[in-house]
């Protein structure tokens, strides 16, 4: 089901290799990279994120710029994006206690430290997908629709959500779960996520695709957070979207079309950006130039504090 398509260099010892499934796709939808299997279903985890928020924006939520680009983030609880999330659903109405993704620490490093240092604890608000959830809420007060059941997949703002899915993939929901926040979550193929990825990413002019597309590249920061390896990815390269996921999932796409949905199997984080990189280049974008595009290309593996080594794509990849 997978192939080998990242390994880990301990000096000159290869020490690991992680496996997983890349689909990359040109322009009018080609195939350029196919490496496993690009159908299969999968949980695409939160790069779900920005198809839901289109879903939303379909429903009639009236968000835009920064608070639209957090309807699709997984942050990192930095304060401006804790604010942001307060900022949606005091324009709906509510307060944080109308969360019902689970409680959880902010995912970021430094602002997991500053936040533990000023004594804070586990809450909705500074779970990664607080974004996306006050967006629900408020798609839901906008509607008249229940938000005390938003999370229910029976409910209205979750049947819309997965229509909207199934719209921009191209293809029927293959399966339901509960995502890690607890909201619904659906499954599609790889191939299907990065044509929704790039449905998004060319959005005609005035479009509500063009309109979630141009938050999140316009706004990078609040769709991850500082030093993020996706903020990079989006500001590295103008007019592109790009939304990791748990379990090793990411999905891009790039403003003529071009896109790229892939895991890591074993869920791993430290390979997905460098598989990420070496798609890119399969798609003709010259890494060399940028600096961040090349420092994204390799992860270093540490010996005692000091790179020793590096997460670097398999051979797999570049033929």
């Amino acid at each position: 089901m997978h192939a080998v398509v990242a390994e880990v260099w301990r000096g000159d010892f290869l020490e690991s290799v992680h496996h997983g499934t890349v689909h990359a796709a040109g322009p009018d939808g080609e195939t350029v990279l196919s490496v496993g299997e690009a159908d299969r279903a999968m949980y695409p985890r939160s790069s779900n994120k920005p198809i839901q928020a289109l879903g939303m924006v379909r429903a009639g939520l009236d968000l835009d710029g920064e608070l639209l680009a957090l309807a699709c983030a997984s942050h990192s609880g930095e304060p401006f994006h804790l604010d942001g999330v307060r900022s949606i659903l005091k324009g709906a109405g509510l307060g944080t206690e109308a969360l019902q993704c689970t409680a959880a620490l902010p995912i970021g490093q430094a602002a997991l430290h500053t936040y533990l240092a000023d004594g804070g604890v586990p809450t909705p608000l500074t779970m990664n997908c607080s974004g996306k959830h006050a967006a629900m809420l408020a798609t839901c007060v906008a509607n008249g629709w229940d938000t005390a059941a938003y999370l229910d997949p029976r409910h209205p703002l979750q049947r819309a959500l997965c229509e909207t899915i199934e719209d921009l993939a191209g293809e029927k929901v293959a399966a339901t779960g509960v995502d890690g926040c607890g909201a619904p979550l659906f499954a599609i193929g790889y191939r299907g996520l990065a044509r929704a990825f790039a449905k998004l990413a060319t959005g005609r002019h005035g479009s509500l695709e063009r309109r979630v597309a141009q938050a999140m590249n316009t706004h990078p920061e609040y769709v991850g957070g500082t030093g993020r390896d996706v903020t990079r990815l989006m500001g590295a390269i103008p007019g592109s979207i790009a939304k990791d996921g748990a379990e090793g999932v990411y999905a891009m796409a790039l403003p003529d079309g071009s896109s790229i949905a892939l895991k890591i199997a074993d869920g791993s984080t430290r390979a997905r950006p460098v598989v990420m990189i070496a798609a890119l280049r399969r798609l003709g974008i010259d890494i060399d130039v940028d600096a961040t595009l090349t420092e994204l290309a390799t992860t270093p593996v540490l010996g005692h504090g000091e790179p020793v080594g590096a997460v670097r794509p398999a051979q797999i990849l570049h033929t």
